[in-house]
């Protein structure tokens, strides 16, 4: 836990660092999410930050307030950032700040293999950890997208890759589709180019890869078109194709052609 949390407090400070000091213009850029401006990501991890303390501390409270939630419908999560819009740049700062500082003191003094509720199957509190950094950099890729900021890909894309491995069973049971018996095995250069790997050694099934490539897919700010990533094996191939790290519904993803991230690797 204590290596999750230092790693989410630097995901933080970078997403902080982007936005600390923005003008009241680029609060309302477009970024790559339909719809929503860079205000609205902060909104969304902020609001998302109380929900995952609420979880740590009020597990029976934060079920309630879920079950409230998903009566909403399919557009709940635009509502939320809506809901938020009329905030000035120093509130949300402000939000993000003080709901992100609480969540981390929470996690860092909380039992790793504590089981809590999320808006998917209940995890344990180290993977609740795992999903906010995930969930901060994903969203911090939006954010970078629309400033144009060409972000330097970290060690810390290891507990992105790790949760995206650890989500296969849920991108086909949130289809509905029935989760295949062969095993998939992930193999993925990280930045500095160590080694990763996930998944018995021995499966027929593999995914290679450079870990950018495979952490942009599983948070569907990528297409696989425009990945360096292969598939051996038809349980592989298929994951790929509706891979998804986050719960809830299946994302709209992104259109081929689309991932700055991606484009620029290659300038």
């Amino acid at each position: 836990m204590a290596e999750l949390v230092a790693d989410l407090r630097a995901e933080t400070a970078d997403l902080a660092g982007m936005v600390e000091d923005l003008d009241a213009a680029a609060w309302d850029l477009p970024t790559p999410a339909a719809g929503w401006a860079v205000r609205d990501q902060i909104s969304h991890l902020a609001w998302f930050d109380d929900a995952a303390t609420r979880s740590l501390t009020d597990p029976e409270g934060f079920r309630v307030a879920r079950d409230a939630l998903f009566s909403r419908g399919a557009g709940v999560i635009d509502d939320l950032a809506a809901g938020a819009r009329g905030l000035s740049p120093r509130e949300l700062l402000g939000w993000f700040g003080t709901a992100r500082t609480r969540m981390i003191g929470e996690l860092a003094g909380t039992d790793a293999r504590l089981r809590v509720p999320w808006y998917g199957p209940d995890m344990s509190a180290a993977s609740s950890a795992t999903a906010r950094l995930m969930e901060t950099w994903a969203h911090g890729q939006d954010v970078a997208d629309a400033l144009g900021i060409v972000r330097v890909p970290t060690a810390r894309l290891r507990h992105v890759a790790s949760l995206g491995v650890r989500a296969l069973p849920y991108g086909f049971a949130v289809r509905g589709l029935a989760l295949p018996a062969d095993p998939v095995r992930v193999e993925l250069t990280l930045p500095d180019g160590a080694p990763w790997a996930a998944g018995p050694p021995g499966a027929q099934d593999v995914v290679r890869g450079p870990a950018l490539d495979f952490c942009l897919l599983v948070t569907q700010r990528c297409h696989l078109d425009d990945t360096r990533l292969e598939a051996a094996g038809a349980t592989a191939t298929s994951w790929l194709k509706i891979a998804q790290a986050f719960a809830g519904p299946p994302g709209k993803g992104r259109r081929p052609g689309y991932s700055p991230a991606l484009a620029r690797r290659s300038e």
